[in-house]
């Protein structure tokens, strides 16, 4: 699950993922976030938007994921 961060390309958004993670060496909760490229058929998803994203063949040579 993500948030859209950009949606200019055609049929597909940039995704950023957050997740919550302990560092190892100080024991302090921190966010990671990592960007993915997705599926988005039709350019229904705007910038904003909270999205579930799942793993799929490969589209492109960075998209691997589709928007559910």
């Amino acid at each position: 699950m993500g948030t859209v961060v950009a949606s200019k390309m055609k049929d597909t958004v940039t995704v950023a993922v957050t997740r919550y993670v302990k560092h190892p060496k100080y024991k302090k909760y921190i966010m990671k976030t990592k960007k993915y490229l997705a599926h988005n058929p039709g350019n229904t998803k705007a910038v904003g938007e909270r999205v579930t994203i799942r793993s799929s063949r490969p589209i492109s040579k960075n998209k691997h994921f589709i928007v559910v």
